[in-house]
C-alpha cells in the first residue's frame, strides 16, 4: 500500500469511527444484544455489512441522488421518529419491571428470524444512518482520487467492523453487573430517553425544513 492508498484508509477509517462512535438507536440495540448474549454475531455482522452497502452506494453517486430529494429524506425522518418513540416506549416498559440478565437459551431466547428484523428495522428506518454512510460518508469517499475510493471504502467497513464487534463482543465483560435487575432498570431507562431524544429531534428538523414550507 504506497502513501496516497494508506491516507486514503486512514481517512475512510477516522470518519466513519468519528460517525458511528455515538449513542443512537442502532448502537443500543447491539449492545443490548451482546448484554444477552443472544445471536451476537448475526447481529454484529449483519449491521457491518449494511453500513458497508450503504457506504458503497454513497460513494457510487447515491448521495448526490438524495441531495435533490430532500422530501424523500424528510419521510425517512418522520419513520424513523415513530420507530424510535416506539421502541423508547418499549424500553420504559421494560425498566417498569426489569428482569436478571440471563444467558440465552432454547427457553429464553427469542428467534434469529425476529432479531434479524428488529436489527434491519431499526438500522433502515434510522434517517442517521443514511445521513452518515449514504450522505457524509459517500460524499467524502465520491471526491477521493481516481483509484482510491476501494482504499476509502476498506478503512470506513474496518472502522464498522471494529466498533460492532466490540460493542457486541465487549458487552460480555459487563454482564455481572447486568446481573442485578436495577442495572438493567438503569440502561432501559438511557436507551428510553436516547430514543425519544432523537425522536423528537427528528420530527422537530422535519417539520422546521424548508421543504415544508
Amino acid at each position: 500500500m504506497n502513501a496516497s492508498m494508506a491516507t486514503t484508509f486512514v481517512t475512510g477509517l477516522t470518519l466513519s469511527l468519528s460517525l458511528i462512535v455515538a449513542i443512537g438507536a442502532q448502537n443500543t440495540f447491539v449492545l443490548r444484544q451482546g448484554l444477552r448474549r443472544e445471536h451476537v454475531a448475526a447481529v454484529v455482522a449483519l449491521c457491518v455489512l449494511l453500513d458497508i452497502a450503504l457506504m458503497t452506494l454513497g460513494v457510487s453517486g447515491l448521495a448526490a441522488s438524495l441531495g435533490r430529494h430532500p422530501r424523500a429524506l424528510d419521510a425517512l425522518a418522520l419513520a424513523g421518529a415513530l420507530l424510535l418513540a416506539a421502541y423508547g416506549t418499549a424500553a420504559l416498559c421494560r425498566a417498569w419491571r426489569p428482569r436478571a440478565l440471563q444467558a440465552a437459551s432454547p427457553e429464553t431466547a427469542r428467534p434469529l428470524a425476529r432479531v434479524l428484523t428488529q436489527a434491519l428495522a431499526i438500522s433502515l428506518l434510522n434517517p442517521h444512518v443514511y445521513l452518515d454512510t449514504v450522505v457524509l460518508i459517500g460524499a467524502v469517499g465520491a471526491r477521493q482520487p481516481a483509484g482510491m475510493q476501494g482504499s476509502f471504502l476498506i478503512g470506513a467497513g474496518l472502522a464498522s467492523a471494529a466498533w460492532f464487534s466490540a460493542l457486541g463482543y465487549g458487552a460480555r465483560a459487563l454482564a455481572p453487573l447486568f446481573a442485578r435487575p436495577a442495572a438493567w432498570r438503569v440502561l432501559d431507562v438511557v436507551i428510553a430517553a436516547t430514543m425519544w431524544s432523537l425522536a423528537v429531534g427528528l420530527a422537530t428538523g422535519v417539520f422546521a425544513s424548508p421543504t415544508l414550507t
